[in-house]
């Protein structure tokens, strides 16, 4: 067997990463369906149905660190088992984010980078205008802040781009990965 067909059956991490109603669950479900599609086991790990399992996780800074090196920690055992992870969590910390990469072997770092405007123009949870508010506090990109992805392996606009041209994007990358 060749090295390529080896490499392909490695499995990897894929992070999404952005701000909230940035497009990060959207693509994420959309690139999962697509590489179960394609018999690539996968688990998708998402923020707000990981939190509804961890009710009780809060979300000031410590507590979001602790919740994403958790998430990192499950995504990394997952990976080491033979099953690739899309994990989307808004993970606005560079610190945690770097923690959760050092976990998994095969890291692939997805910036939604969505703008804020955009974002709170899609808020269908009413997240935002609570935010603005004072009715949420540390809520990420009002009043808490958002640490953008330096090097990520991947970069998406869904402000310009649409989730089929964004997945395309992500399943290319992918392709080339394995």
């Amino acid at each position: 067997m060749s090295n390529k067909k080896q490499e392909a059956k490695k499995p990897f991490v894929l992070w999404f990463t952005g701000l909230s109603g940035s497009g990060k669950s959207t693509i994420a479900e959309a690139v999962s369906d697509l590489l179960n599609r394609k018999n690539i086991k996968l688990e998708a790990l998402d923020g707000d149905r990981i939190r509804d399992v961890f009710p009780n996780t809060g979300f000031d800074k410590e507590a979001r660190i602790a919740h994403i090196k958790r998430v990192g920690y499950l995504a990394g055992m997952l990976e080491k088992n033979g099953i690739s992870v899309a994990v989307s969590l808004v993970s606005p910390y560079t610190e945690a984010r770097a923690f959760a990469r050092e976990l998994c072997s095969r890291f692939i770092e997805v910036y939604v980078s969505t703008s804020l405007e955009i974002c709170e123009a899609r808020d269908v949870k009413g997240l935002y205008q609570k935010a603005r508010r004072g009715e949420i506090k540390q809520f990420t990109g009002i009043d808490d802040p958002y640490e953008p992805p330096k090097h990520p392996e991947i970069t998406i606009d869904t402000s310009t781009q649409s989730i089929d041209e964004s997945v395309t994007i992500i399943m290319n990358y992918i392709e080339n990965f394995i």
